[in-house]
């Protein structure tokens, strides 16, 4: 198959995020009464949008969070990441030896998104080139904001690769119309559909995009 670019999700794919902020979500929703692990926390809510996770926590809780528990949260993993976040092994080798056109398109804010990439040394790569759910108004599972990362690179859905470790990313990136490579490193999501290629490392993608 052949690709013209190629679209990136952030946390997950690019950046080792996920354990850091489920442990701090986790850590919060125990002290609001929730009882929750890291790990639990980031099997129910990994890719999903805020106020869909927000929605759940708060229909289990009986009550709604305080208004202050997004702006801690944010700060609380901000200062998890310093120092701790790390690349996705192998994903340094293949964005800097990649030659098609790339993006990052996340669910998270531009802010998180560049945030993460300027801490792990990754944000040279995609200067200009990220996009945020929170900027166009809609989240994944939708195809919209590959779609939209899509034309603005200048590529064809059906020549886009998209690069994704989450159901709605993934489930987004089908709708779009485009070639979808799931990063799973330990074990498969048994919900991840046929027509997915699965791979557990970086350097699988090397061979596939020819770099």
């Amino acid at each position: 198959m052949s690709f013209h670019g190629v679209i990136f999700d952030c946390d997950g794919t690019l950046v080792d995020t996920e354990s850091l902020a489920n442990d701090v979500f986790a850590t919060m929703l125990s002290e609001e009464g929730l009882p929750m692990t890291g790990h639990e926390a980031m099997t129910r809510f990994r890719g999903m949008k805020w106020d869909t996770c927000r929605a759940e926590v708060e229909v289990e809780m009986g009550r709604k969070l305080p208004p202050g528990f997004m702006p801690e949260l944010q700060e609380r993993t901000f200062e998890a990441y310093r120092g701790r976040l790390k690349p996705i092994p192998g994903i340094m080798d293949l964005v800097s030896s990649l030659a098609l056109p790339m993006c990052v398109a996340s669910n998270g804010s531009r802010e998180q998104v560049e945030f993460s990439l300027s801490l792990t040394g990754l944000l040279p790569y995609f200067t200009g080139r990220i996009f945020s759910s929170h900027d166009i108004g809609v989240w994944k599972p939708e195809p919209d904001l590959f779609l939209h990362a899509a034309k603005t690179m200048g590529v064809e859905p059906k020549h886009c690769a998209v690069v994704e470790d989450s159901i709605p990313g993934i489930q987004a990136g089908i709708r779009a119309g485009m070639k979808v490579f799931a990063f799973q490193p330990i074990m498969a999501d048994e919900r991840i559909p046929a027509e997915v290629t699965v791979i557990q490392s970086m350097s699988e993608l090397q061979r596939v995009f020819k770099v």
